[in-house]
């Protein structure tokens, strides 16, 4: 079979795994379900073209395992479902019908909505298994294995996902390795294609070369798969977190700190992240309510989120990111919200392009990603983006350098101190009294402002107390500190600037 036997010459050892377990998943398929009981959704478009050849592939390799032949395919007898449009580009209608020809499919033509046409389809035939395009980073793929049953609603069959895991590098690497046709409008710079009323080709592909009529590259040139559906013409959600709708639930945004470390608690690591953010965080504005330390663990880091993202605006946590046994943090968050962690195809690519060939085999650790529930949040400084969780976000500093610049992406990607939140000022006051000289007109102080955080240590046992006066007014603050120094002789008080 022409398939096989390409990927088996080709030199790309990431193609071949991808392949194989594909294949696998065809074949437990077709071992669990009769021919007559399984269908494919084919809709012309890359990815289904892609199953559409690994179909082929898995068919012939299972009836050879059957009848230990080793002759060629001769037909390829998968009931094929194909759902046309009227919205659908004419090229793809063009492609669908041609490869129905050239490779003697059954195709049975549906002209109704998806969940209809379904209806329709398994109420007349015996269907029970359905083989889907379907990749992760599609709106569809979310809460998918590579065996899933129909949604609640819809009419019961299984869903089959074999190339749920593939990037759009990998698709690209098999249909060209493979020398298969597919669509033309992908050689005319169109990288991801929906219907006539959302697609256009993809900008990143467009050639400069003065002529009147724009040009654009062909799909598999565009050279970083997270730019796949750029084409798209769709409503994207905002990835800002909003400042001004959130500070008119609270008068003060509170955030919370999580550090994740067995290195933390057992001292062998001073933390330096937790004091550099808490200073951060309260210089935009926000409320440190708790900083926690946990230890490696994906349950406390679970317990710990889940109570912390409830009463918190924001929940930061640090620590425990990365491919080893004791990185646990995303783990603990996917289980906080009780989502899996899945293959996150966007996240992949930017590894791709950090590490290079060390992101490659089956299962890459680093990508995998709280399911439907992770935002990506994308700056030019940033090698990889952030990760933000609803309320949590995840940062990947392992310094106090590396902090300041995830920092300052943060804080323009999510206008974490902008909109109408009004930061926090101070005045610190230095004094030799003693804690029980001070002790009760501070608690009167207090009464008398109850708007302003009165604050108080020293630097050491024998040292002077250091009163600091918190607030979000200068001219309250002010006016607690002119107080407390009438209630005392002048000069009693020393301001540190």
């Amino acid at each position: 079979m022409e398939i096989d036997k390409a990927i088996g010459e080709s030199d790309d050892k990431r193609l071949k795994t991808k392949y194989n377990n594909a294949i696998f998943v065809i074949k437990r398929a077709l071992a669990l379900y009769s021919i007559e009981e399984v269908a494919f959704s084919f809709n012309g478009g890359k990815d289904s073209t892609v199953l559409l050849h690994l179909l082929r592939a898995g068919y012939f390799l299972h009836k050879k395992e059957q009848t230990c032949s080793n002759g060629g395919l001769s037909s390829f007898p998968v009931r094929t479902i194909y759902f046309e449009s009227p919205s659908a580009f004419t090229e793809i209608n063009a492609f669908t019908y041609d490869a129905a020809q050239t490779y003697n499919l059954q195709l049975d033509i549906i002209r109704q909505d998806f969940k209809s046409g379904l209806e329709a389809l398994l109420k007349a035939n015996p269907i029970r298994a359905i083989f889907l395009g379907v990749r992760i980073g599609d709106p569809t793929a979310v809460g998918q294995e590579q065996f899933s049953p129909s949604s609640p609603g819809w009419p019961p069959f299984m869903r089959v996902n074999p190339i749920l895991d593939w990037s759009y590098r990998d698709v690209w690497a098999f249909l060209l390795t493979c020398k298969v046709k597919y669509c033309s409008l992908y050689d005319q710079g169109y990288t991801s294609i929906g219907s006539i009323h959302d697609t256009v080709p993809n900008s990143l592909l467009s050639v400069n070369d003065n002529s009147s009529k724009e040009k654009f590259k062909p799909a598999y040139l565009l050279s970083d798969g997270r730019l796949e559906r750029a084409g798209r013409v769709k409503k994207i959600a905002s990835l800002k977190y909003d400042v001004e709708t959130e500070s008119q639930k609270h008068e003060v945004l509170l955030a919370s700190v999580i550090a994740v470390g067995d290195e933390i608690l057992s001292g062998t690591v001073e933390d330096q992240l937790g004091l550099s953010l808490c200073k951060k965080l309260t210089s935009v504005g926000w409320s440190v309510q708790q900083t926690t330390v946990l230890r490696n663990d994906i349950d406390s880091v679970s317990e710990e989120v889940d109570r912390q993202r409830s009463t918190s605006d924001m929940v930061f946590i640090y620590g425990g990111v990365g491919p080893l046994h004791s990185d646990v943090t995303l783990a603990g968050v996917a289980k906080a919200f009780g989502v899996r962690l899945a293959p996150d195809e966007e996240f992949e690519e930017y590894l791709r392009h950090l590490i290079s060939e060390q992101c490659t085999g089956d299962r890459n650790e680093m990508a995998q990603l709280p399911e439907g529930i992770t935002e990506l949040l994308h700056h030019e400084k940033l090698s990889v983006p952030l990760i933000k969780c609803r309320n949590v976000i995840v940062l990947a500093a392992t310094n106090t350098e590396e902090l300041e610049k995830e920092w300052e992406c943060l804080t323009e990607l999510t206008k974490l101190g902008g909109g109408s939140l009004i930061e926090y000022s101070s005045r610190r006051l230095m004094t030799s009294l003693t804690d029980v000289e001070v002790a009760e007109p501070l608690s009167k102080l207090g009464l008398e402002f109850p708007d302003i955080y009165l604050g108080c240590y020293r630097k050491s046992r024998q040292g002077p107390i250091i009163i600091c006066l918190t607030g979000k007014d200068n001219a309250r603050i002010d006016s607690a500190a002119q107080a407390l120094c009438k209630k005392f002789k002048k000069d009693v008080f020393v301001e540190i600037k």
